[in-house]
């Protein structure tokens, strides 16, 4: 008998290594059952109701039978519908965010990571506040309203009170016209009280990656130090939640251990959450392992290809259709331009994964985490979202305004942050423009949001989001969001 159990606070038994491999036989039985398919595609549809759209996603042994299907006429629908379910839930808005590498101090083992400890040749760093202030500085002279701030695990040099005075700093720059309205944290797993601290401290999102589900592949990842604790990390999130903190964000690192494996613990972890907490995960994020200081990624059996890539994504996008999604600068503009039609939400821009990289004139690589791919500026990922048709988004109105966990899933399940989000979405751009962009970004970015504000379909709502775009335009400024 399987001691699965989607409600259990146990790490063991919401994320059941018997259940995994049941899974992952039973879409390996079906792959090619192309009527239960096509049934299952039906069903996650979204579908079109009296105020908008809802769509019931999938269970993970379903969303596994799709990942595992090999029909190329049923893999191209795959892509159709992710794409139709991100449109109905997300429109074509693209959120804009980038990292902010505090300090690469880290006592863990982690065979995939540069920080970890047994590293000694790569420079150590830890910012001060002043420095701080300073990369934020930099992050907003590009336009930056959303901040990740990323940090090693180190209890003496990266205590939990430096996290939080870090945060306080990040809030309080006010340098012209930019501020930085949303810090999410990406941190080591820690404790309810810690967690209380840091929603006390005005965070967004708390993000952890899992890395992997698989807990025997997990013990040798993280050999030693405190993330060696499968359960207490895989945990956290549950910790979390009971500290406050209603938006979490889950990922894991694909290449580690089998993609399908990883595919069907990362569902059943959103599932856990819905169970438990009534509210699944804000983000997933998809990240691939890539060359380090000292880390080849060649060195790990499990990598897949760019097509896998893009598959595993529209996945995703089917199973949980509420959910944003990241991708990073770890990817290249090609693969990061497929992942945005197949369900991508939220893209980083000109990254860098360095501690203090941003305030320094040429890309250091002493200090970082990983290869960047995309290396281009801002202002060009911008001007290339746009030519593409997407929208360019720097909101944080949903955390401003107290839609955060079941509040914003509610709205985002019945397709109403839709009304929401696109005015939003176009008046931050219009800051961006205004303040930022290049003169090529600004002629390409009026054009754009002439056309979508058509889109708007409620007609006051249309009037004032065009008043307040004149208004920025003029530099008539009001801090106004739906």
């Amino acid at each position: 008998m399987s001691n699965y159990n989607p409600k259990s606070m146990k790490a063991d038994e919401f994320i059941s290594d018997e259940e995994i491999r049941a899974t992952l036989a039973y879409a390996k039985e079906h792959k090619n059952d192309l009527k239960l398919v096509d049934e299952l595609l039906e069903k996650a549809k979204p579908k079109k109701n009296g105020n908008g759209v809802t769509c019931r996603g999938l269970t993970h042994r379903e969303a596994a039978v799709l990942l595992a299907c090999e029909d190329e006429e049923r893999i191209q629908k795959m892509y159709e519908l992710a794409n139709e379910i991100k449109l109905a839930f997300y429109g074509n808005r693209i959120v804009m965010f980038a990292p902010l590498y505090l300090s690469n101090y880290c006592v863990n083992g982690c065979v995939y990571c540069p920080y970890h400890m047994k590293n000694k040749h790569i420079a150590r760093k830890k910012l001060t506040q002043e420095e701080v202030r300073a990369e934020v500085i930099a992050l907003q002279d590009m336009g930056h309203k959303r901040l990740a701030i990323e940090a090693g695990e180190d209890p003496k040099m990266n205590p939990i009170e430096y996290i939080l005075e870090c945060i306080n700093t990040i809030y309080s720059v006010h340098h012209k016209n930019g501020d930085i309205r949303r810090v999410n944290v990406n941190i080591a797993a820690t404790t309810v009280e810690n967690y209380r601290k840091l929603k006390e401290a005005g965070i967004g999102t708390y993000i952890l990656f899992q890395e992997t589900y698989n807990k025997e592949s997990y013990l040798k990842l993280h050999p030693t130090g405190p993330k060696h604790d499968y359960d207490y990390h895989t945990e956290a999130m549950d910790r979390a939640m009971e500290g406050g903190i209603d938006d979490v964000g889950l990922g894991v690192l694909f290449g580690l251990e089998g993609y399908d494996y990883e595919f069907a613990g990362l569902l059943m972890h959103a599932e856990h959450l819905e169970a438990v907490h009534g509210v699944g995960p804000h983000t997933i994020s998809v990240p691939r392992v890539k060359k380090a200081d000292d880390i080849d990624p060649d060195a790990f059996d499990n990598g897949i290809s760019d097509e896998l890539f893009t598959k595993l994504i529209a996945c995703i996008r089917i199973a949980v259709p509420y959910t944003g999604m990241i991708i990073s600068t770890r990817e290249s503009e090609e693969v990061r331009a497929k992942a945005l039609e197949y369900g991508i939400s939220q893209i980083s821009g000109a990254s860098r994964t360095s501690v203090g990289g941003y305030t320094e004139e040429e890309r250091p690589h002493d200090s970082e985490q990983f290869d960047v791919s995309d290396q281009r500026t801002l202002d060009e990922v911008v001007r290339w979202l746009m030519k593409k048709e997407h929208i360019p988004s720097f909101c944080t109105a949903c955390y401003r305004e107290g839609r955060t966990g079941d509040r914003f899933m509610s709205l985002c399940k019945s397709g109403q942050i839709l009304n929401c989000c696109h005015p939003n979405a176009l008046m931050t751009l219009t800051e961006y423009l205004v303040d930022y962009a290049s003169e090529e970004t600004k002629k390409v970015g009026f054009e754009l949001i002439e056309k979508e504000l058509q889109k708007i379909p409620k007609e006051k709502v249309r009037d004032i989001a065009e008043k307040n775009i004149e208004d920025i335009k003029n530099s008539n400024r009001r801090d106004f969001r739906f």
